[in-house]
């Protein structure tokens, strides 16, 4: 592969960029265990094998004058064991590497992306289609008619989703209000900390039916009050906020592999007694008003029409980084936590007796959990910059006040 086509760089991509930092790479990580014993030699050629069909991983992120872009690289992948280092960083303005990379450990295997690269929906499908070669050389003839690609073209797979849906709007400013924030204290030497958490789908999902709410709402409403009860008295004033990134390919007809998605925001303030099923139909209410059509494209409107306006474009790319920064940070200062649920996986059924289970974390400067269910377990993969796990220790023992099974797992971290 020759390294002369170009593209330009999304929007979402474009903060990525200019926000990556030691402590929040801006990596997603997503697993995918069998029910196996991985070999090395076949995931190396599993590998090789996928990105002829997503070319679109194949790429270098490169400073221009004005903005960022993206170019065709020949550098090829080198699956490894994993080193116990999740989320690594996956970009270095200066150096010439790939935005992913392949580790395997015992039964599972990972994919690790740079967020700039692509989205947990491109990157999940990205590992499926690593999974199925993986099988399909392991067992010669065994799963030849199964196939994941959707039969999209590659102009549609390196789609700017953003650009094709939207833009042209008047610009306003955001309405949120400053965020409580948990956490306190953050860990020495730029460090995050990661926990896993399962329980049964079977055990939690009809306590959110006979709420009437959606799975997302319930454990929205039940982070809130986690954050709450870690809360200091004189702080309930401030609005706890969560960020919920929203798949717009279920609103829009996309089938790119980059990033499409959108952050809702719900909030609520502690200034009376309220039990989880009240705030979860608040939860609820608040996040199905923010997700019409309507308010999805007013919001991303306003978000793309950004990048047209003449004094912007012409401003230099340093510049313009510093701009993204401040604007970021002054995001961040909204929002309490971020809970992104990637949904029930659903590879190709003839898979499925191989498959054992997914798992999936995001990098962050804040607490953020990410959400996905596979064969009856539900899986929360929570990373947090802070020394205080009490907003963690919150959720896990409501859930088994509820009679939920849960088991939890924690990485080791350096404290001194």
């Amino acid at each position: 592969m020759g390294s002369t086509n170009w593209y330009k760089v999304d929007n979402v991509a474009k903060v990525f960029l200019a926000t990556v930092s030691k402590r929040d790479p801006r990596t997603m990580r997503v697993s995918c265990a069998l029910k196996e014993d991985i070999d090395r030699e076949i995931l190396q050629a599993a590998v090789l094998s996928a990105i002829q069909d997503r070319p679109q991983m194949q790429v270098r992120f490169r400073r221009g004058l004005f903005w960022h872009y993206m170019e065709d690289t020949n550098i090829t992948p080198v699956v490894t064991e994993e080193d116990g280092q999740m989320c690594p960083l996956l970009y270095e303005p200066a150096k010439a590497m790939l935005h992913y990379r392949v580790t395997y450990f015992k039964n599972r295997i990972t994919l690790e992306v740079f967020h700039a690269l692509s989205d947990g929906t491109g990157a999940l499908e990205f590992l499926n289609i690593i999974v199925l070669d993986y099988l399909k050389l392991k067992y010669p003839g065994k799963f030849t008619d199964v196939t994941i690609h959707s039969g999209a073209s590659a102009d549609a797979l390196s789609q700017d989703s953003y650009r094709q849906f939207f833009g042209n709007v008047e610009i306003s400013g955001s309405t949120l209000k400053k965020a409580y924030h948990p956490g306190g204290l953050k860990l020495p030497y730029k460090q995050l900390q990661f926990f896993e958490i399962h329980m049964p789908t079977e055990q939690i999902l009809p306590k959110a039916k006979a709420l009437g709410v959606s799975l997302t709402s319930y454990f929205g409403a039940a982070w809130m009050l986690a954050i709450r009860d870690d809360m200091p008295h004189r702080k309930r004033k401030l609005p706890v906020t969560i960020a919920l990134p929203v798949n717009l390919r279920n609103y829009y007809p996309s089938q790119t592999t980059r990033n499409f998605f959108n952050n809702v925001n719900v909030s609520h303030v502690f200034d009376r007694d309220i039990t989880l099923e009240e705030l979860a139909k608040e939860f609820d209410g608040t996040l199905k008003t923010q997700l019409t059509e309507e308010n999805i494209k007013k919001q991303m409107d306003r978000f793309e029409t950004m990048e047209y306006v003449a004094f912007i474009r012409a401003v230099p790319l340093v510049i313009k980084q510093m701009v993204v920064r401040y604007g970021s940070r002054s995001t961040d200062k909204k929002v309490s936590m971020v809970l992104s649920n990637l949904g029930v996986q659903k590879p190709p059924q003839d898979l499925a007796p191989q498959i054992a289970g997914y798992s999936a974390y995001c990098s962050s400067e804040n607490l953020f959990a990410t959400m996905l269910s596979y064969g009856g377990d539900l899986s929360l993969g929570v990373s947090s910059p802070y020394l205080n796990t009490g907003v963690i220790k919150n959720l896990v023992r409501h859930l088994s006040a509820e009679g939920v099974n849960v088991r939890v797992y924690a990485t080791e971290v350096i404290t001194s």
